[in-house]
């Protein structure tokens, strides 16, 4: 592992407690922090629930773009932090001060970011430090998969905002296998999703995010995971009151 615990460096006065430090995740954040105790872990929750603006700003604590990319380069021109990434620190490990203290060409690292992922694979494919292959002539799901395959390779720290977004069953199932043997090669991921299939990962720690603020869960205790469950058992309990 590369970073055991996501703070905030300073406190914040009353004043500065509007979006998004208000959303009861980042609020809990910034009182006690969030710690990862697994080289794999898992931010799930509804929409709204905070998960994007977590991940976003961890990758800026660590020196990645938002936008998504390759630890060391920089899509396009510099932007502003967000907020939240402004005043978050990760801790590291001893192997994560290591890397991090290094040249910033050395870093390993990516952040895929599905809503800016098809744009930014355009750009820099066939990029030295990319990959060869010209994605705008695949799927989307095939061009995840290309960058999976291309830079999730190396131990380093791998966030991701809803992969599954371009991803079949299949292919999910792909990257499952490709998260485990990551967190076995001294690699870390860190993952917000909404499938139930990568949140299975095997010795995965999964945070559950919503009104609550953060708690870690169990696979099988997960709201996913239930409503996935009632939905393939008996479509109509929930298309009863959609569909007249």
């Amino acid at each position: 592992m590369l970073v055991h615990r996501a703070r905030v460096h300073e406190p914040l006065a009353a004043a500065e407690r509007s979006w998004p430090f208000d959303v009861p995740c980042v609020a809990e954040l910034i009182e006690s922090g969030m710690s990862f105790s697994k080289p794999i872990t898992f931010l799930v929750g509804e929409n709204g629930s905070g998960k994007s603006t977590l991940i976003e700003a961890f990758a800026e604590a660590y020196g990645l773009d938002s936008r998504g990319g390759r630890a060391g380069r920089k899509y396009g021109n510099d932007r502003p932090k967000t907020l939240l990434g402004q005043v978050l620190t990760l801790d590291s490990t001893a192997e994560g001060a290591r890397q991090r203290g290094g040249p910033r060409g050395k870093k390993k690292g990516y952040f895929l970011r599905a809503e800016t992922a098809f744009g930014f694979m355009e750009v820099v494919s066939g990029m030295a430090g990319y990959w060869d292959e010209d994605t705008s002539s695949m799927s989307h799901g095939e061009g995840f998969l290309t960058v999976f395959d291309s830079m999730f390779r190396e131990p380093g720290l791998y966030l991701m905002d809803e992969p599954e977004a371009a991803l079949s069953f299949q292919s999910c199932l792909q990257l499952v296998g490709l998260m485990h043997r990551l967190g076995r090669s001294g690699a870390q991921v860190i993952c917000a999703t909404h499938s139930p299939i990568l949140a299975s990962t095997p010795d995965a720690e999964i945070i559950e995010i919503g009104d609550h603020g953060f708690r870690s869960a169990n696979w099988d205790q997960l709201e996913i995971v239930a409503n996935w469950r009632r939905y393939m058992n008996d479509p109509s309990f929930y298309l009863r009151h959609l569909v007249p």
